[in-house]
């Protein structure tokens, strides 16, 4: 016989699955009545996962969830790291998901952790989500939820985040401090906010400069690619032939443009300076390496833990949350590509 799921209950009675997992770890903020009719039907239905008993005892399950767009990304990486060793500290374990920059993979993930029973979530938001419903009707829930890098201002709940427009603007005044007056920018999809911050960041240095701001030097990467980097690096100096500076938002891209600018006989830095953001591995064995941001992924981590944990104790005693917005330092690493 299949198991039954929150899902299911929570369809039954007509509520969220949210506000049946804090009904079934006991919750304060739920209703003695609600609390009786969750208990009473996952009771009758012989609903049992292996923390269910802990849950009402403990009122809480000590797991977390933490969805990230993609495990592959150096960033990324250093993110869960950061996230579980300080989950180690408190005793919980962390459940980690890929939404592959998918929306709808979002979504099946949030519902996939309010079915574990999870505590809290941490999300980075994919760069294919435009709509934030889903995440709201967590949140309005009373699920303790931040969300980390990738972030949209619309959502109440508190964010661990880089300055993107300050550690922009400081990359791109790095480019004009060594002497380029032409710079490109090569961008993603402005939909997550950390891109349209980095875009801005590049304005900013252009016109703190006294550069005037050319829209055509603009240029989208599609797929967030190495591939994506390698073709807008040609194109980038074919249309406009004098450029003496990229930055672009992201180190992958940055270092398939280097690839192609160099096979087109182009000496970096000398004639054209790049500069990347992240420092990812790749940074440091490109030819020559990527003068880049750091973006320190591992503290970003810890951060997101620490503040998620202390939203669940709060939730548990009932006390108010005010979202919080904590900043982690970036600085600039100089390496070979630039002047």
């Amino acid at each position: 016989m299949p198991s039954v799921t929150l899902k299911e209950i929570a369809e039954t009675l007509g509520i969220s699955i949210a506000t049946v997992s804090k009904a079934l770890k006991g919750y304060p903020d739920i209703s003695e009545s609600t609390k009786q009719r969750v208990q009473e039907l996952a009771k009758s239905l012989n609903y049992h996962p292996n923390s269910f008993a802990q849950s009402l005892r403990t009122q809480q399950s000590n797991l977390i969830g933490l969805i990230i767009p993609e495990i592959v990304h150096h960033f990324f990486a250093n993110i869960i790291q950061g996230v579980i060793d300080e989950a180690k500290k408190e005793g919980y374990l962390v459940i980690v998901l890929q939404s592959d920059e998918s929306y709808i993979h979002e979504k099946e993930q949030l519902q996939l952790l309010l079915e574990k029973n999870v505590d809290g979530i941490l999300i980075s938001l994919s760069d294919k989500t435009v709509h934030y419903k889903h995440v709201k009707e967590v949140i309005d829930a009373g699920m303790p939820v931040v969300l980390y890098d990738k972030i949209s201002k619309s959502l109440d709940c508190s964010k661990i985040i880089i300055d993107d427009r300050g550690a922009a603007k400081d990359a791109t005044t790095h480019l004009i401090l060594r002497g380029c007056q032409k710079i490109a920018h090569i961008s993603g999809p402005l939909k997550p906010q950390t891109t349209i911050d980095r875009y801005l960041g590049y304005k900013d240095a252009l016109k703190e400069h006294g550069i005037s701001f050319q829209k055509e030097l603009v240029y989208t990467s599609e797929n967030l690619s190495y591939e994506d980097g390698y073709a807008l690096g040609e194109q980038i100096l074919i249309d406009h032939p004098d450029v003496d500076g990229i930055f672009s938002f992201t180190d992958l891209v940055a270092t398939g443009a280097l690839t192609k600018i160099r096979e087109m006989g182009i000496k970096i830095p000398d004639q054209v300076s790049i500069m990347g953001f992240s420092n990812w591995f790749l940074a440091r064995i490109t030819t020559p390496t990527l003068s880049t941001v750091d973006q320190p992924g591992y503290r970003m981590g810890q951060e997101a833990f620490k503040q998620l944990c202390k939203e669940i104790k709060m939730t548990k005693d009932q006390e108010i949350i005010l979202p919080e917005i904590i900043k982690i330092p970036t600085k600039i690493v100089q390496r070979q590509s630039t002047r």
